[in-house]
């Protein structure tokens, strides 16, 4: 199915369970800042496009910046299962806190990955003493949902130096970050085609230009922007691992880490859409009959249904983040069906909430008007739900993730 070689090489996918404590610490610090900091912001951040600074250097204050890093880099040393509860816990909230967090623990982990002594002092220690955002700007125009196939250019400009040309998209905490993660095509001349290159890109470099402010549908607080990369000068010693390496840190962690981000962040709005429609169903009262919604056998099994959507939905993502920290063979594949499933709930359960609370949920400005629009973008973030099941049949055929 899945090359799993590198998997199991790839030592931090390794739990254990003595680190339940922790881990149990780190939940209750995310949901006090999740009910203090990030839920009273939540409606701002949507309304006016806000990229929610607040949340984020609460997080980042409470220890929380490395939590997917390394241990000996300074890290909390955590791997998918805890990134996707920390996610959901968000997500419950702030859809666009939850994925601008998430994103920042990529970009972490994929610096984290193969880190030389001198990105570990200029990169991972800031980063997990809260001083460093960083995020990830792979994707593309041209190459739409196949943010793996980069144009932007990275040649070499002398033996300090390469210089990067081209132009990223969706570019989630834009802006905003202190570092970006970018893919270019490989410098090397005689590179193989198809090979490419990830390069750490400070945030302060001369030649970064953003596009206009994000103004989507949904996820209104991500700072999802154009950057365009004019000339920018990249230190050679911010390469990560070797030149060509793109596809290993593509499949071995941005796909993994990112996938479960999304299924968490995800999560959460189901969930929040499923205790919305509960709460409405407890209050709710005909002034007629005296009877209350939670009282009507139909709308009683309508959401019973709903509550096991979410569940499955759940254990699939929980088991398939803790079968690829423990190194299982195909865990991988395990990881694509959780984002790609937690879309499909995610829409489901929004809508269905919005019918079970009739004009109340439908009004402007209402939680599950939100909701309904962040969820939606679940389907369309790479890699998008058509992308992955492709991927996951092929692998279950045996056949080249990336043949076409």
């Amino acid at each position: 199915m899945v090359d799993t070689v590198s998997l199991s090489d790839y030592k931090r996918r390794k739990f254990s369970p003595s680190q339940a404590g922790d881990v149990n610490a780190i939940l209750a610090q995310v949901q006090e800042i999740a009910r203090e900091v990030v839920a009273p912001r939540s409606e701002e951040a949507d309304e006016n496009a806000r990229w929610p600074a607040e949340g984020l250097r609460a997080l980042q204050r409470a220890g929380l910046g490395g939590l997917v890093v390394q241990n000996e880099y300074g890290g909390k040393g955590q791997g998918l299962l805890t990134l996707t509860k920390v996610c959901e816990i968000l997500g419950r909230e702030c859809a666009s806190t939850a994925i601008c967090f998430g994103m920042h623990s990529v970009g972490a982990s994929v610096i984290s990955a193969n880190a030389t002594p001198d990105q570990q002092e200029r990169y991972l220690t800031p980063i997990c003493e809260g001083r460093h955002i960083t995020t990830l700007s792979l994707s593309e125009s041209g190459t739409g949902a196949h943010f793996y196939f980069p144009k932007t250019s990275l040649d070499y400009l002398d033996d300090e130096y390469y210089v990067l040309n081209g132009a990223k998209t969706f570019v989630t905490n834009g802006s905003q970050a202190d570092s970006y993660v970018v893919s270019a095509v490989a410098a090397d001349p005689e590179a193989p085609v198809g090979q490419f290159s990830c390069v750490v890109v400070d945030g302060a470099a001369q030649g970064i230009k953003w596009g206009p402010p994000w103004d989507g549908l949904g996820m209104r607080g991500n700072s999802s922007r154009s950057m365009e990369l004019d000339k920018v000068r990249i230190p050679r010693h911010n390469l990560l691992g070797k030149e060509g390496d793109q596809i290993w840190y593509i499949f071995n962690v941005v796909t993994p880490y990112f996938l479960v981000a999304m299924a968490g962040t995800f999560l959460g709005v189901a969930s929040t859409a499923l205790e919305e429609a509960r709460r409405h169903m407890m209050r709710r009262y005909h002034v007629h009959t005296g009877s209350n919604l939670a009282q009507s056998t139909v709308l009683q099994q309508r959401l019973a249904i709903l509550f096991g959507v979410v569940e499955r939905t759940r254990a699939l993502i929980y088991r398939a983040a803790g079968r690829f920290d423990a190194g299982e063979p195909d865990a991988l594949v395990a990881v694509m069906a959780a984002k790609a499933e937690v879309a499909d709930c995610a829409v489901q359960l929004v809508n269905e909430a919005m019918t079970l609370t009739g004009g109340i949920g439908y009004r402007q400005g209402s939680r599950l008007h939100r909701l309904l629009r962040d969820a939606r973008a679940a389907h369309l973030m790479s890699p998008t739900t058509d992308v992955l099941r492709v991927w996951i049949g092929r692998a279950l055929l045996g056949q080249p993730l990336l043949s076409d």
